[in-house]
């Protein structure tokens, strides 16, 4: 798939998104990338061709009241782990959406087990 394809996805899974969700996403950049690097596995703490998406900042509930002038947090979807994981548009639309929910979930706060709870893990 080509990345301007791939890219419309996610901006697709993105606007399907509750408004709450898109409500809460303030200086927030979101990016597409083919594949983690090594250095980003190691510190998700996963094995090559498993991580379909990471979140970089610091979560709302940890910003104390000094926190401002911050350069955007970031949530990056790796598009090589969506197509090798899924088998057609249809499949990479639902996982991009669930890789875009869950990041934000970290993004506002929740832990990984909460977000396997609400069946986003």
């Amino acid at each position: 798939m080509q990345r301007r394809d791939f890219e419309r996805l996610v901006l697709k899974a993105l606007e399907e998104l509750p408004d709450q969700f898109r409500d809460a996403l303030e200086n927030i950049d979101i990016q597409v990338r083919w594949r983690p690097t090594p250095a980003e596995l190691r510190r998700a703490g996963v094995r090559r061709g498993s991580l379909f998406g990471v979140y970089i900042g610091v979560p709302l509930p940890e910003r104390g009241h000094g926190y401002s002038m911050a350069l955007p947090d970031t949530i990056v979807i790796y598009q090589q782990t969506h197509e090798r994981h899924c088998r057609s548009e249809a499949e990479i639309v639902k996982q991009a959406r669930q890789t875009v929910l869950h990041e934000i979930g970290h993004y506002l706060g929740i832990e990984e087990d909460r977000l396997h709870e609400l069946g986003i893990g």
